[in-house]
């Protein structure tokens, strides 16, 4: 048997390899040959038959031949190991015991997740840069004089693509109605209604939530001027933890942990992020 190399490849077996799928091409070929030839060099129907059926059977008999000491060799070659810029630390993957010592193959997935990570790190990093923070003269430890604000550029969508979004939303919670106005030209502003149990002020700007405001279905909603009022708060603790459409049930669904419905004079109002079920705060843990 010839060395193996470095790379983890049996080249003996790779070019024995590589033989049999030229013999595996060819009695490919031949079978095609013979059907394509068909039955001929018979005198009688019978004979021409009996020709053929055993010609194709030799044919067939040859490509399942190949095909198997095409699969023993494959088996023999050998995988070459992932080609990764770790340097001498390559070395490494020579160990004999590597199913005692997998110290390569572990240093091979730290690099992955290392990429990984500085890969959505600078992404966290442009959309943080895009989103300017607002800072006051006694925070900075200046004058209050403030930078001009960063406008964002690659983040901003036509209202129309930002209705268009909004309505397809509202078709898909048959329970939830979404009335979307925009009182101040661009920025969207949402009054979400579900059921009878509340009523939520959503301030958009392009498709990112820039302020909610949740209140009881009894609250109002507007200021004395007939705007929506995007400032006041709900009069009930219970409406500043909110889950939107999963709270259609707010006050009919018990603690799927205690069983009871009130606890602190409050309801379940936390839900289980894949299941939606709810839970007291104090029993989610």
């Amino acid at each position: 048997m010839a060395d193996v190399l470095s790379v983890g490849v049996n080249l003996e077996a790779f070019a024995q390899a590589i033989s049999a799928i030229q013999a595996l091409r060819s009695s490919v070929s031949r079978v095609f040959d013979c059907l394509k030839d068909g039955m001929r060099n018979k005198e009688t129907l019978e004979g021409r038959e009996k020709a053929f059926i055993a010609h194709f059977q030799d044919n067939l008999h040859s490509v399942t031949r190949d095909l198997n000491e095409l699969e023993r060799l494959s088996n023999l070659v050998g995988k070459p190991s992932e080609n990764h810029p770790l340097h001498n630390s390559g070395l490494l993957s020579l160990d004999p015991v590597q199913d005692k010592t997998p110290l390569y193959s572990q240093l091979l997935q730290a690099y992955k997740w290392s990429n990984k990570l500085q890969y959505h790190a600078g992404l966290a990093s442009g959309l943080l840069n895009q989103q300017s923070l607002k800072r006051s003269a006694n925070q900075m430890g200046v004058s209050a004089k403030r930078r001009p604000k960063a406008q964002p550029t690659t983040l901003v969508l036509p209202p129309q693509y930002v209705d268009d979004v909004i309505s397809r939303i509202d078709r898909m919670f048959p329970e939830m109605s979404i009335h979307l106005s925009r009182p101040n030209g661009t920025s969207a502003m949402l009054l979400v209604t579900l059921g009878k149990v509340l009523r939520v002020i959503v301030v958009m700007r392009s498709l990112f939530i820039d302020r909610t405001i949740v209140k009881g279905y009894n609250e109002n909603v507007y200021t004395e001027d007939g705007k929506l009022d995007i400032w006041s708060k709900s009069n009930y603790q219970v409406f500043q933890k909110t889950w939107l459409r999963s709270y259609i049930k707010l006050f009919q669904a018990p603690c799927q942990r205690c069983g009871k419905f009130l606890q602190d004079g409050l309801p379940p109002t936390w839900r289980d992020f894949r299941t939606l079920e709810a839970f007291h705060d104090t029993c989610r843990q």
